[in-house]
């Protein structure tokens, strides 16, 4: 897998020192100075030392600013191709026509951004996981939440013992319950979010094996999962609304949840059928 280090300076950013955060800013503003400018030449034009830039490379997973610098090359032909890079966040004067394609394209890319980062061992441990354990645990808050209820709906269709809780409280006492025989997976863009930081705590006292759907860089969650699943978000002003990271979220548990399907197709072939809820089925 290719590193876009612009998608992982983005995702990355808020984590950075200050001193990183100024290189970062001007290079996501503008991708092509790490293509005109020598290490010195970059540092001296910003204004910090070519230490500096040196350890943002390394922040990002680079040996050094030489391999950030070849990765640029990869991300910078994949920014200038593409050629909407202006269909940026929302503004107060945008018509609904402008606000439909923004929205659409901001979607679109969050969700090839995650492919990007799809590590397919790790999708063959869980299917694995989801084989063999007792049942799956889901936890989420907010949009999370809903990913998780989705995520819930499914495995009911294959007859998988699979729970989620719509309050913390229970997430918490779910927790609790867990086994090493079990499963879990949290759902959570930001890493951060203390109700789940606390249940992924004590999966871990409990040996129960942790999945991690979340950003793409290093959060306290990441820390404490087994296994992780990256996604990628493109809100700014509109973050709060979670949209592009919540369609990030689906995208990979759909994955995961076609490639354990696929595992036994016949027989979970046979288990959609019989789950089917034609019309005539539904209450008047």
């Amino acid at each position: 897998m290719k590193r876009n280090p612009l998608i992982r300076m983005r995702e990355m950013y808020d984590s950075l020192s200050n001193s990183e955060k100024t290189v970062a800013k001007y290079i996501l503003e503008d991708p092509s100075l790490v293509m005109q400018y020598n290490i010195r030449e970059l540092a001296a034009r910003l204004y910090v030392s070519p230490a500096t830039v040196v350890r943002l490379s390394q922040t990002l997973g680079f040996k050094g600013y030489r391999e950030f610098k070849q990765a640029m090359v990869y991300g910078l032909a994949q920014y200038e191709n593409n050629g909407k890079e202006h269909l940026s966040d929302i503004g107060r004067q945008d018509t609904i026509q402008e606000i439909a394609e923004k929205i659409t394209y901001q979607n679109t890319k969050s969700l090839e951004e995650t492919l990007s980062f799809l590590d397919v061992e790790v999708i063959q441990k869980c299917v694995e996981h989801l084989c063999q354990c007792r049942q799956v645990l889901l936890f989420g808050m907010g949009a999370s939440l809903c990913v998780a209820k989705d995520a819930s709906l499914k495995f009911l269709r294959v007859n998988k013992s699979c729970f989620v809780m719509d309050d913390w409280h229970s997430q918490y006492l779910l927790a609790q319950n867990s086994t090493s025989e079990d499963f879990a997976i949290i759902f959570s863009y930001s890493g951060e979010t203390s109700e789940m930081i606390k249940c992924a705590e004590q999966l871990n006292l409990n040996g129960t094996p942790l999945l991690a759907i979340t950003r793409y860089a290093e959060s306290t969650l990441s820390g404490k999962a087994d296994y992780l699943l990256y996604t990628s978000a493109r809100e700014a002003l509109f973050r709060r609304g979670a949209s592009s990271s919540r369609i990030s979220q689906l995208n990979i548990m759909d994955i995961l949840y076609t490639a354990y399907v696929n595992t036994n197709y016949e027989t979970f072939l046979g288990r959609f059928n019989k789950t089917y809820i034609t019309k005539e089925q539904q209450p008047e």
